[in-house]
């Protein structure tokens, strides 16, 4: 059987991974004092408190090699799907495609899902459930493409800091400089899989609104839609994101899951988005 892989940007809950039978290839935090962590041996609250204790030194994330990936692959008794983040902010899925093609056979088909959070989980959580339904893989890369074409993930940060620190910013530059203090809007833009910025707000609850209303210019209010909440270290918001996004969207399913580790290291705790998708997507896998 298709053995689906995935690494630590799809937020993904050790029920959701043991329920899909999913191999999850970790991505590395590096911190300031030489320490090198896999992102999955943390909990959010245990890496948020670790990297607030570290300010303003930084903590850096490296990729999986290809020796690992190689290693990975090999294990893997069949075929496999490994669906990954976006390759516009990480090399994980070039380096995965290089291993693929050293291994031959077509063996593994690798996945840019030119997403990440929310929008690469339902991507993983999509294939899974094809899979258990006896689709080929062909036909999951295809709902694969169905999904990031329909997806979006935006989300609003308390602060710029950690992009910048980061070195993650990309098309958020517009935003520096004297828009430090204004609390950005920003989504991931799947032709190249990068963060572009939507707009602004002067406060947290102003942004919430302001992508609830972004939301529904796209998916209007009669399109039923999954909305997976996201958040770092803000619940409080995250509760009050739910109810603005139930009363401006046909919300079928709604759930909350918080930000990776290794997400969290370039945006900080103070993060709250969204993905949301069309249900219609998943009629028939549920």
């Amino acid at each position: 059987m298709t053995q689906i892989i995935t690494d630590s940007a799809a937020d993904l809950s050790a029920a959701d991974i043991q329920r899909w039978n999913l191999k999850v290839i970790p991505l590395m935090i590096n911190f300031p004092n030489g320490e090198m962590v896999n992102s999955e041996s943390l909990t959010p609250d245990q890496f948020f408190d670790r990297l607030k204790a570290v300010v303003p030194a930084v903590p850096t994330t490296s990729q999986p090699s290809l020796g690992d990936f190689l290693n990975l692959f090999n294990s893997v008794e069949q075929d496999a799907l490994a669906i990954h983040v976006s390759s516009g902010l990480s090399g994980t899925a070039n380096t995965a495609a290089l291993a693929a093609q050293q291994i031959g056979n077509n063996k593994v088909i690798v996945i840019d899902t030119r997403t990440l959070s929310p929008g690469e989980r339902y991507q993983v959580l999509g294939a899974a459930m094809a899979l258990e339904k006896g689709w080929s893989r062909e036909k999951i890369v295809e709902l694969t493409d169905k999904l990031r074409a329909e997806t979006e993930v935006i989300f609003t940060l308390e602060t710029l800091d950690y992009l910048a620190r980061g070195g993650r910013i990309g098309r958020v530059q517009a935003l520096a400089g004297s828009l430090l203090q204004i609390k950005p809007i920003i989504h991931v833009d799947i032709a190249d899989g990068k963060y572009s910025t939507k707009g602004r707000a002067r406060t947290i609850a102003q942004a919430l609104t302001s992508m609830a209303n972004s939301l529904a210019e796209r998916y209007g209010k009669t399109e039923p839609v999954w909305a997976t909440i996201v958040h770092g270290q803000l619940p409080e918001k995250a509760a009050q994101f739910e109810k603005i996004l139930r009363d401006n969207l046909n919300v079928a399913k709604m759930e909350t899951v918080r930000l990776s580790p290794v997400l969290g290291v370039h945006t900080g705790p103070g993060l709250v988005g969204v993905g949301v998708v069309p249900m219609r997507f998943f009629e028939g896998l549920m």
